[in-house]
C-alpha cells in the first residue's frame, strides 16, 4: 500500500493536537499511515505509543534544534524530509492555522497541488478523491489533483472516527534546514483554561445561539444545554454583534468553520453566512418559533416552538438519565 503522510502537530508542551486522531484515520483509508512530527527534543515513548494507537504505521520524527523557537518553517522541513523519503501518495494537514501555511509552502516546495478546506476524502479507481463543501456551503464538489503530489488540508471536526492500532516503527531524522528567512518565536504566553467545554473547532457537539435568544443573560441557556451535552458553545454572528457572547464563539463565513456529528441551533434564524460555516455537520437540530426560518431548510430536526419552553426540559431530561 502507498504510503500517507500525516503531519501531526504538538504543542510547545509536547502533546498531540486533537486532529491527529483524524488526519491518521483517513491517512489509513488511503494507505500505510504516516505520521510527521517536528520537535527540538526527541519524541518521548508516551507519544511514541500515542500515535501508534491513533494507527500510525511508521512516525518520522524530525528533530531541529530550534524547531520550538520557529515558526512554520519546521513543519514544512520535516515534511519535505519525508516526502522525499517515503515516496508518499498524498500528504493530510490539519486545517489550522499553522497546518493552512505549512500546506502552501509544502505545495510550492515539492509543485504539489493544494486541496484545501476539505470535509472527506476516498479513493475511487485508484485516485485520492476530496470532497469539499463550496459557495456557502450550498454545493458540494469533487476534486483531485492530476500529475501531482496532492497536499490535503483537512477541515477540523469533518472526521469522526478512529484508525486501527499499528506498529508505530520509530525513525528519528535530522533533516537539514532550510536557508528561508524564519520568524522566531520569543516565548510563550499560556492562555489560562477559563472553560472545561471543548475547543469550538473540531468539537463533536456544538449548540449555538442567535439573535432569538434575546439577550446576554437568556443565551445561559444554550451553555446549559451545551453542558448537558458535554459540546462546545457557538453563536451566530447577530448575536455576537449584540453582544450576547465574545466574537470567538462566532460559527459561520466570517467566524470558524465546523464539522460536528450534533449541531443544534437555537434561535438562529440561518442567514447564508451562518450556514456556510456549519451545514456540513452529520446532524442538524433546529429550534424556531418562526416556521419560515431559513435554517429549516438544512436541519435534519425541525422544531417550531419557543427555545425558552423547549430547551429547559431537554435539559431536565439529559439530567435525569445521568
Amino acid at each position: 500500500m502507498a504510503n500517507i503522510l500525516a503531519l501531526v502537530e504538538l504543542t510547545h508542551t509536547g502533546h498531540l493536537a486533537p486532529s491527529a486522531r483524524g488526519l491518521l484515520a483517513v491517512a489509513a483509508r488511503l494507505g500505510t499511515p504516516v505520521a510527521v512530527t517536528a520537535t527540538a527534543e526527541p519524541l518521548g515513548p508516551e507519544t511514541v505509543a500515542q500515535l501508534a494507537e491513533l494507527g500510525a504505521a511508521h512516525i518520522h520524527a524530525a528533530q531541529f534544534p530550534a524547531a520550538n523557537s520557529t515558526l512554520i518553517t519546521p513543519l514544512v522541513d520535516a515534511l519535505a524530509d519525508a516526502v522525499g523519503a517515503h515516496a508518499p501518495a498524498a500528504v493530510l494537514i490539519a486545517a489550522s492555522t499553522d497546518g493552512r501555511e505549512a500546506a502552501g509552502r509544502l505545495a510550492v516546495r515539492t509543485g504539489g497541488g493544494l486541496l484545501a478546506d476539505v470535509v472527506d476524502v476516498r479513493m475511487a479507481e485508484d485516485s485520492i478523491v476530496t470532497e469539499h463543501s463550496v459557495f456557502g456551503g450550498n454545493y458540494t464538489v469533487d476534486a483531485q489533483v492530476s500529475g501531482a503530489l496532492p497536499i490535503i488540508t483537512l477541515r477540523s471536526g469533518a472526521i469522526d472516527e478512529a484508525g486501527a492500532p499499528a506498529a508505530g516503527e520509530l525513525l528519528e531524522v535530522t533533516p537539514a534546514p532550510s536557508s528561508t528567512t524564519n520568524a522566531t518565536i520569543e516565548s510563550f504566553a499560556d492562555v489560562p483554561e477559563e472553560s472545561s467545554r471543548p475547543e469550538l473547532r473540531g468539537a463533536s457537539t456544538v449548540v449555538s445561539g442567535g439573535r432569538g435568544l434575546g439577550s446576554a443573560e437568556n443565551f445561559s441557556l444554550v451553555e446549559q444545554l451545551a453542558d448537558a451535552l458535554g459540546g462546545a458553545v457557538g453563536a451566530s454572528r447577530a448575536a455576537v454583534d449584540a453582544g450576547y457572547i465574545a466574537q470567538n464563539a462566532q460559527v459561520g463565513q466570517t467566524g470558524v468553520s465546523v464539522s460536528p456529528q450534533l449541531y443544534i441551533a437555537l434561535g438562529i434564524s440561518g442567514a447564508i453566512q451562518h450556514r456556510a460555516g456549519m451545514q456540513t455537520a452529520k446532524t442538524i437540530v433546529a429550534i424556531n418559533k418562526d416556521e419560515d426560518a431559513p435554517i429549516f431548510e438544512i436541519a435534519d430536526l425541525g422544531i417550531v416552538g419557543d427555545v425558552f419552553t423547549l430547551v429547559p426540559q431537554v435539559i431536565e431530561l439529559l439530567k435525569a438519565r445521568t
